[in-house]
């Protein structure tokens, strides 16, 4: 098939909508099919208010829709709905092709706690952006209820993966680190919840690796947390292995491809019992759940390394992308032959 993805979010960008796409791509074209990815790369871009690193695309719907025109995809799929999205969904309706999106983000309850715009207005917009949609995907069966329940109709499950080839145990450098290490890796900004982590009274040391808009006063407020910044991804792996616990203090993650990166390293993750972790984490063997994070730490201390790699193998690409590939709509809707008059009487 001819798959055409278009996505606001992309390198340099570091997050697991990127890893999710990048992934995708390479299982569909592993399989032989011819893949489009349209990003805001190479396109004019402007900074994402209060965060300056990620760009968004300015008026993309002319590169958009020669592009798509170029390419006469057999499948449309909109991951985001930033300016691309938008860009992509007004094309198909323009010309009548049918399109699938996908719900990544919980973007209402950021908007809440970065500008205390109120829920109902967002899950107002994003009914109407994804209300086209013949299948609007979403990473765990929690998130496609909860979407249901707020009046989202055609929500299907794309579930995720993780290299366990890239991701695995390796050297944890015993000696020359301060123990216990508990690790968190995410954007650094308010609506992940990290001061959450980083407030907690913890023997040990504590490493944040990542950026965003509330490092700098993070790091001020916190001087005896190590901020590491991002690091690219073929890096992480030697970061979660020096790690005893990871930490995933976020309560709005719709997954958290973060969780099955460390898990698939055996390190044991602490979380709170929400959206994302619940689905991802199995209580007692590769992580442990609380509303208490801090006893959740110390309870995940005590969990075999070994059985929480054997939980990870469970995440497969290759499984998402089949389910992926399930969800997709061909383009076009099936059109009756017009009507030919005939010249005999």
């Amino acid at each position: 098939m001819r798959i055409a993805i278009v996505t606001d979010a992309w390198a340099p960008q570091v997050n697991g909508v990127v890893n999710t796409l990048k992934a995708t791509r390479q299982q569909l074209r592993s399989n032989g099919h011819a893949v489009l990815m349209l990003t805001p790369e190479d396109m004019r871009t402007y900074s994402c208010p209060t965060y300056p690193e990620i760009r968004l695309a300015y008026k993309p719907y002319a590169r958009i829709a020669a592009a798509l025109e170029d390419f006469d995809p057999d499948c449309i799929h909109i991951a985001t709905e930033g300016p691309m999205g938008l860009a992509a969904r007004r094309y198909c309706l323009n010309h009548g092709l049918d399109f699938t999106t996908a719900y990544h983000t919980r973007f209402p309850e950021y908007l809440r706690a970065r500008f205390h715009l109120p829920l109902a207005i967002t899950y107002r917009w994003l009914k109407w952006f994804h209300g086209p949609s013949k299948s609007i995907m979403v990473p765990t069966p929690r998130m496609q209820d909860a979407l249901e329940e707020s009046g989202f109709r055609n929500v299907v499950l794309w579930s995720r993966g993780v290299d366990t080839n890239h991701f695995k145990p390796g050297p944890r450098e015993e000696s020359t680190l301060k123990r216990p290490l508990y690790l968190y890796v995410g954007r650094v900004a308010i609506e992940k919840n990290i001061a959450a982590f980083l407030q907690m009274d913890l023997p040990g040391a504590k490493w944040v690796i990542g950026d965003g808009p509330m490092r700098e006063e993070l790091e001020a407020k916190y001087p005896d947390v190590r901020f590491l910044g991002a690091k690219p991804h073929e890096a992480l792996p030697a970061y979660y292995n020096c790690a005893d616990v990871f930490v995933f203090p976020s309560r709005t993650d719709t997954f958290g491809l973060v969780l099955i990166e460390a898990m698939a390293c055996g390190v044991p993750v602490a979380a709170y019992p929400v959206e994302g972790p619940i689905d991802v984490v199995a209580h007692g063997k590769s992580g442990i759940l609380g509303e208490d994070l801090a006893q959740a730490c110390f309870e995940a201390l005590n969990l075999k390394r070994s059985t929480v790699r054997e939980h990870a193998l469970c995440y497969s690409w290759e499984e998402a992308t089949q389910q992926f590939l399930r969800h997709l709509n061909p383009v076009r809707k099936a059109r009756p032959l017009p009507v030919v008059q005939s010249s005999i009487a």
